[in-house]
Formats: C-alpha cells, sequence, structure tokens
C-alpha cells in the first residue's frame, strides 16, 4: 500500500516554510491527540500518519532527501526503526518521537496528559493546565462600598463534562468598578493536570445621586437662595447612613465642603475617602406678588455679592488691557 505524500498529509504546500509545517502539524496533533480522542482507533492512526510526516519535513536533511527522493530515497525507511514497533511501517523511533514530541507539544499538553503512543511521559511537556474562565457580577455602589457576599452561578468544564457550579464570591469593601477578583483554581478542569482560574470582573452599578472619584464620593446638594443667603442645616445621606452639615450663611452655589473619612475605605490600605458636598444654589422658576416685592425691596439695597464683584473686577482689568 503506497503512502500518502506527507505535505498532503499536513496540508501545505511543498514550499512551506520550516514554521508553516510546525504551525500545520501542531493544529492537527491537537485534534488527533490519542488523550483528547480515548479509544479511537482511527485517531490515533492518524496522529501517528501527522508525526511521521512531521519527523520528515520538520528536519532540514530528512526532507531534502524525501523532496529528491519520496519515500524510496531513505530506503523506505528513513527513521532508523518502525513506528511504534509494527513490521514494516515507517516512522520515528520511540526516544526520536519524544523529541518531536517535547518540541512541538511542549507548550500545548501537560505532564500528566502528554503521553507518547506506547504511554511513555514526553520528556519536554508541561504540566497541562485548565482554561481560565470569566464571570461579569454587578453590585451595587452602596456593596462596593460597604463589601459584600454573593452567590454566583457558572458553568465550567470538567473533563469532559460541563459542570454548573455554584460559589460564594466575598467582595471586599472598597473595589472599584472594572476591578477583577481571582478565585484560584475555580476554572475549566482537566482529567489530568491543574484547574484554571475564575477571574470575577466587578461592575459597579450607578448611583442615583452619587459619584464616586477614586476614593472619594460627591454629591451635588441643592439649596433654596434664601437657606444659602441666611445660612441653615442640612440632613443629607452618605455611604454609611446619615449626616448633618451646615450651610453658612453667604454661601455661594459651586462651594464644597468636606466630611472626612466618608468616602469609600482604601482597598489594600488602612483609612477612607472624604465625602464632597457641593451647594447647588437653587432659586425659584416663579415668585408670587408678596415674594416679588420683598425681593425687588433687597434689590434696591444693591448688596455687593463677591461672585459678581470677582466677575466685575477681572472684566474691568481685561478691559484696561485692552487699551
Amino acid at each position: 500500500m503506497s503512502k500518502k505524500d506527507f505535505y498532503q498529509l499536513l496540508g501545505v504546500s511543498r514550499s512551506a516554510t520550516a514554521d508553516e509545517i510546525k504551525k500545520a502539524y501542531r493544529k492537527l496533533a491537537m485534534q488527533y491527540h490519542p488523550d483528547k480522542n480515548q479509544g479511537n482507533k482511527k485517531a490515533e492512526d492518524m496522529f501517528k500518519e501527522f508525526s511521521e510526516a512531521y519527523e520528515v519535513l520538520g528536519d532540514e536533511k530528512k526532507r531534502q532527501a524525501y523532496d529528491q527522493f519520496g519515500h524510496a530515497g531513505a530506503g523506505g525507511n528513513p527513521f532508523g526503526g518502525p513506528f511504534g514497533g509494527g513490521p514494516g511501517r515507517g516512522g520515528p523511533s520511540s526516544e526520536q518521537f519524544q523529541d518531536i514530541f517535547g518540541d512541538v507539544f511542549g507548550d500545548i499538553f501537560g505532564a500528566a496528559g502528554a503521553r507518547g503512543p506506547a504511554g511513555g511521559r514526553a520528556r519536554s511537556a508541561k504540566a497541562a493546565r485548565g482554561s481560565d474562565l470569566r464571570y461579569n457580577l454587578a453590585i451595587t455602589f452602596e456593596e462596593a462600598a460597604v463589601g459584600c457576599e454573593k452567590l454566583i452561578h457558572f458553568s465550567r468544564q470538567v473533563g469532559q463534562r460541563e459542570d454548573p457550579a455554584r460559589l460564594s464570591v466575598t467582595v471586599p469593601a472598597g473595589v472599584k468598578d472594572g476591578q477583577r477578583l481571582k478565585l484560584s483554581g475555580e476554572g475549566d478542569r482537566p482529567q489530568t493536570g491543574t484547574a484554571g482560574d475564575l477571574y470575577v470582573i466587578i461592575e459597579v452599578q450607578d448611583h442615583l445621586i452619587f459619584k464616586r472619584d477614586e476614593h472619594d464620593v460627591m454629591l451635588d446638594l441643592p439649596v433654596t437662595y434664601t437657606d444659602a443667603i441666611l445660612g441653615a442645616k442640612v440632613e443629607i445621606p452618605t455611604l454609611f447612613g446619615k449626616a448633618e452639615i451646615r450651610i453658612p450663611a453667604g454661601t455661594h452655589s459651586g462651594q464644597v465642603f468636606r466630611l472626612k473619612s466618608k468616602g469609600f475605605p482604601k482597598l489594600g490600605s488602612t483609612g477612607a475617602g472624604d465625602m464632597l458636598v457641593r451647594v447647588i444654589v437653587d432659586t425659584p422658576a416663579k415668585v408670587n406678588s408678596r415674594q416679588k416685592e420683598i425681593i425687588e425691596e433687597l434689590h434696591r439695597y444693591n448688596e455687593e455679592t463677591p461672585l459678581v464683584k470677582a466677575y466685575q473686577d477681572k472684566v474691568q482689568q481685561m478691559l484696561r488691557n485692552r487699551k
């Protein structure tokens, strides 16, 4: 029975580079490797044929001899012995096969699962490792501040089967949006070798009134124009309950008040950020006749206000510089 053309076996052209030949062999060998096709005699035979082809085409001198003389060019058995001990079958010896195996499979299969056709472990093979998995976990703004426990459900590959899994995930206080938590050994698990990891990606939901700036929490606080003028005490929410702040008389819009240590805990460190409260002076869209009379009376006094005065001073300076 005539042998198949080695180039056709690997699916490459006769002008293929060494890297192209190696890449083609890796792809086919991963598909037909005995560890992935246990009990499949046809896959094992094909794997042997691909390995035989690569033993020749992957070696520069042997490839030159094969290109010149074909299968018969090396006496019908260019490898110095029958493949796998079978009579009359050309192929690499056991030691030669392990050299091929270690070269091509060292970064694909693991030491526990990477075995030659006779069960011998490849000398250069690394330990098999399952794939890492990713899980996106949505939590609230407050949960990111105080920490929480979440039960997650996901699927992973264990050997040849799909495994529905449930895990309790501890989310530390102070975690940020986009941070990932590593759960070692909770990824895919091969039949032999080590399990991959599970990476839980934190997605912090937007808050109705709070915003985050690193460890600080920002709050825009609308106050009435009368409270801004006369001063007031205002109760506000925080990440950890409620607090009361004093709005001094004469507070202007945009003024910021700081509440120490009312922000996010510093993950991996001590202390916490602050809460920054920015006052927004709110003016009514409409006023009744009595309110209008009072406001017009105030307007007649033409009281100087700090922001208006600062603006007018800058305009005057700009105009003087133009002259």
